[in-house]
Parts: structure tokens; sequence; C-alpha cells
């Protein structure tokens, strides 16, 4: 009996043995401390508790900065629509006036749904429990954009290195094309941001393109796309602008939702992304994209990534604050 006792009990602890690295082996990777990724995805995963799972009465929706709040407000009525009908929640739309703010609030659980530009949709991963799920994109594939350098088409400036004693416009910390890949990629073209120009934050793209038009910038490292929309849009004449460098193609802003919403709430947000069609204003608006593609953090932002980390930045709590700094200093520099 009693060796029958002790088979049970080294059963026991045998088992219990294996059991414990499984909860031991639980992943942060780059995540901040309170988020899980045991899938390996780089995302927070949704929590293991149901009793925290959100399910609220009224998603928030935010739009990364914008210039002109009430024409994108009014060129996302219908898939805000569309999104309400299928969730069976009230939408609040909302444009963010900077991203760190706009992490910060999904971090407190303020936020629901976003679209975040390249360079903060990786804080918002790490310090706020995002998870991108789609970018803009046509039946082909989802829309790219290259960091260009703009100039007035009367410019002296003909190539990189004439940014050398100049005032370029930078858009914002957290911004890849605006400024993250620009620090990672111009040293290796023998120009240092900071050093051999003086960087100016006008806030976003649209501020540092007319800039650039009204003289107030000599240059400006800018999203292609974004380029594209406001032209598309009528408020600047490509004409009058000139290209002198460009870097190769970074996915878009991404959109995507909190880690904690109810897991059937995600569903019906997912089909909702996937299954809504552009109206003919979003397609001009977007440069002719008609649709939300899937994209993946782990495969689809690796170059931000990368490009993040050739440049020294890390994704954590110091740059956040650090970013939170520079957003409010270029605001009320802007007053």
């Amino acid at each position: 009996m009693f060796k029958k006792w002790m088979f049970v009990v080294m059963t026991l602890f045998v088992a219990l043995s294996f059991a414990i690295p499984v909860f031991a082996a639980e992943k942060t990777g780059d995540l901040d401390a309170r988020y899980r990724d045991n899938d390996g995805d780089l995302t927070a995963d949704a929590p293991q508790d149901p009793k925290d799972w959100k399910d609220p009465d009224t998603l928030v929706f935010a739009d990364a900065p914008l210039e002109d709040v009430v024409k994108y407000k009014d060129i996302y009525a219908g898939f805000l629509d569309f999104l309400s009908k299928k969730t069976g929640k009230k939408i609040e739309y909302r444009v963010l006036e900077t991203n760190s703010g706009g992490i910060e609030d999904m971090r407190a659980g303020r936020l629901h749904l976003a679209s975040f530009s390249t360079g903060a949709t990786c804080y918002a991963v790490n310090l706020a429990g995002y998870v991108p799920l789609a970018v803009k994109g046509d039946e082909k594939s989802f829309q790219g954009y290259r960091l260009i350098v703009l100039v007035k088409k009367d410019s002296p400036i003909q190539e990189l290195q004439d940014l050398k004693g100049k005032k370029v416009a930078h858009t914002s910390p957290t911004s890849n094309s605006g400024h993250i890949a620009a620090v990672a990629l111009f040293p290796q073209e023998g120009i240092t941001p900071g050093e051999d120009y003086e960087v100016v934050f006008s806030g976003n793209h649209e501020k540092s393109i007319i800039g650039v038009g009204t003289g107030e910038y000599e240059a400006a490292c800018v999203g292609s796309s974004l380029f594209d929309r406001i032209v598309a849009a009528g408020d600047v004449k490509e004409s009058d602008y000139r290209i002198v460098w460009e870097s190769s193609i970074f996915p878009t802003s991404s959109f995507g939702y909190a880690h904690n919403l109810h897991p059937d709430l995600v569903k019906k947000i997912k089909e909702a992304f996937f299954e809504y069609r552009f109206t003919p204003p979003m397609i001009k608006a977007f440069g002719g994209m008609d649709r939300f593609s899937p994209i993946t953090y782990l495969r689809d932002e690796k170059v931000a990534r990368l490009i993040a980390s050739a440049g020294g930045e890390k994704f954590d709590e110091a740059g956040l604050q650090a970013m939170a700094s520079a957003e409010k200093k270029a605001l009320e520099s802007k007053k």
C-alpha cells in the first residue's frame, strides 16, 4: 500500500514538474510587463480570465492626428455606420491630438479602436496592448508608401547632401516616414538629422508639405501616400514640388483594436473591416485604395521595427515619454 501511495505521489510530482514551466514560460517579448505573448506574434494576447474581457456599449474609434478633422470624419462616416451595424455598438469617432495621447488612452481603456502611423504603431503595440489588423489596400495588395524628401520646385536643393545647414520639417517623433526612417537611413547617405541640418517638428505631414510650399521649411520628410492624398484632395499642386530623395516601400498606417476586447466582439470588428468596401470619397482620399487589407504585426511591420532598431529607437516607456514631450513642444510652437 505504501509503495502504491508513493507511486501516486511521485507521479503527481513529475506531472507538476512539467506543468510548472508552462506558467513560467509566459512571454512578454518587447511588450510591457502587463501583457503576455504566448503565441509569439509580438502582440498582446487576450486576457486569460473572461472577466477581463471588455464589451462596451460604445466603441471609441480614433484616427491619427489630422489637420482637417471635419473632412475625415465625413469620409469615415459610411464605414463607421457599417461598423456600428455589424457590432451592434454605438461608435464615437475621435481624432487624436497626439499619438502619445492616443497610446495613453488605449492603455487606460478609453480607446478601443484606432489608426496609428507606422512608427506610433510599434509604441502602441508594446505599451498599450494594441493589435494591428489592417491597412488600406485594394484587391491585389495593401497600400505602401515611401519616405520622400520634398522641396519647392524652384529650390536649389537637388540631393540629400544639400540639406546640410538647412531647416527641414520632420512631422513628429513617432512618425516612421516623417522622422524615424530619416534618423535611421540618412546617416547611411552621409547626412545626420539634427546634426547636419535643423530638425523642426511640424506636427503632421500636411503641415510639413504646406510649410515647404509657403517657404516656412526648406525641405520636409513626409510619407509619399500622404503627399498623394493631399494632392488628390486639391490642397496643394504636385507641380509646385520636387522629390529629391525617396526610400524603399513601407506599410501605411495601421488599423487595430485593444487586446482586451471580448473575442466575440473582435470577430465582428474583423468582419466589418474586411467586408466593407470604400465609398467614392474614401477611394479618392486614400489614393485609389478601396478596402481594408489584412496584415500581421509580426510580418508586415517588420521593416518599421528594423528601421527603428537601426536608428537606436526603443518602443518602451522612456521612448513614449520622450515622444510625448516632443509632441507637446511641437503643439506649443504652433500656438
